[in-house]
C-alpha cells in the first residue's frame, strides 16, 4: 500500500466566526474535518459539532492548520504578531491560512515575519459571498509557497474546490482587490439600473429576469438581484462595512500608483452614506437605496 506523502490534516482552527468564518466551518465539518473555533464575540448559531476554543494559544496548540477570518490587516497583525498574539503566546506553529482581505504590502511583511519565526503562512482570500463559499462556489486565491499549499490539499479541497495559485504572498490580495473593484462596480450598475427601471414604472422582478438574459448579464444579478428587487438587506452575505474597507484599500493602492478611479470614488461615497445612516451591518446590496437617494 502506497503511503500518502502528506497525510490528511487532523484538526483545523478558525479564528473569526463572522459570515465568512462560519462558512469555512460549515465546509470543513461537511468534509469530516474536526474544527475548533474562536471569536471575541461568539455567534449564537454555531453548529453543535464545532469545538469552541478557550484561547488563541489553545487553538494554535490543538490544530494543524489555523484559518484567519478576521476583519482586516490590523486584526491579522494583532492575532499573529501582537503582544498577545500567537507568536508571543505559544511555541505551536500550525500553518496559517489568512483568508482576510488585506493590504498586500503589509500582508507580505506579516508573512515574512511569521515565516522567520517558523510559522508557515499562506495567503488565501476568497472571491464570493459567504453564502457562495458555504456552497463551495467561492474562488480561493492562493499567494505564497505552492509546495506548502500542496501539503494541505485536504483542507483546500474542502474550503474551495475552485482555486488558483496566483503567485507570491501579496499577489493574492492584489488579485482579490482587482476582482472586488470590478465586482463592486457591477453591483452598483445593477442597483442603478433597477432604480432607473422603477422610476420608469417597470416591474423590477421582470426587469431583473430580462437583465439576466441580456447582453448586460453578470453573476452579480444571480447573487444580489433578488435582494435588490425585494429590498431585503437584513441577512447579509457581504456587509457594507466590509465593502467599504476593501474599497478603501483599493483607493489607497490606486493613489500610490498614480491612477484615478472615478467610479470607485463615487461608489465609496455611496457606501459611506449607508454607514452614516447606521447601515454598516447590512448587506451591500443596500447600495441600491443609496443610489435611490440621489437627486438630479
Amino acid at each position: 500500500m502506497q503511503l500518502l506523502e502528506h497525510p490528511p490534516v487532523g484538526t483545523v482552527g478558525v479564528v473569526g466566526l463572522g459570515l465568512m468564518g462560519r462558512a469555512f466551518v460549515q465546509r470543513l465539518l461537511e468534509a469530516g474535518i474536526k474544527v475548533h473555533g474562536l471569536d471575541v464575540r461568539l455567534p449564537t448559531d454555531l453548529p453543535s459539532n464545532l469545538v469552541v476554543a478557550s484561547s488563541l494559544a489553545s487553538i494554535a496548540e490543538q490544530c494543524d492548520v489555523l484559518i484567519l477570518a478576521v476583519f482586516d490587516t490590523d486584526q491579522v497583525q494583532e492575532v499573529l504578531l501582537g503582544a498577545d498574539g500567537l507568536l508571543a503566546l505559544t511555541t505551536a506553529r500550525p500553518c496559517v491560512l489568512c483568508t482576510s482581505t488585506c493590504d498586500p504590502d503589509r500582508i507580505t511583511v506579516i508573512a515574512q515575519r511569521c515565516e522567520a519565526s517558523g510559522l508557515p503562512f499562506l495567503e488565501l482570500p476568497f472571491s464570493g459571498t459567504s453564502l457562495q463559499v458555504a456552497r463551495g462556489e467561492g474562488v480561493g486565491l492562493i499567494g505564497g509557497d505552492a509546495s506548502l499549499a500542496a501539503r494541505f490539499l485536504h483542507v483546500l479541497d474542502a474550503l474551495c474546490p475552485n482555486r488558483q495559485h496566483v503567485g507570491r504572498c501579496g499577489d493574492a490580495n492584489r488579485t482579490k482587490l482587482a476582482v472586488n473593484l470590478v465586482l463592486g462596480l457591477h453591483r452598483a450598475a445593477l442597483a442603478e439600473g433597477l432604480v432607473f427601471g422603477r422610476r420608469l414604472g417597470l416591474d423590477p422582478a421582470a426587469l431583473l429576469i430580462i437583465l439576466q438574459n441580456s447582453a448586460a448579464a453578470s453573476s452579480v444579478m444571480k447573487v444580489k438581484g433578488a435582494m435588490m428587487v425585494e429590498r431585503r438587506y437584513e441577512s447579509p452575505q457581504s456587509r457594507v462595512d466590509q465593502s467599504l474597507k476593501d474599497f478603501g484599500l483599493i483607493q489607497r493602492l490606486s493613489r500610490q500608483k498614480g491612477q484615478d478611479l472615478p467610479m470607485a470614488s463615487l461608489y465609496i461615497k455611496l457606501l459611506e452614506s449607508c454607514v452614516n445612516l447606521g447601515q454598516a451591518h447590512l448587506d451591500n446590496a443596500i447600495i441600491q437605496e443609496a443610489i435611490a437617494r440621489c437627486e438630479a
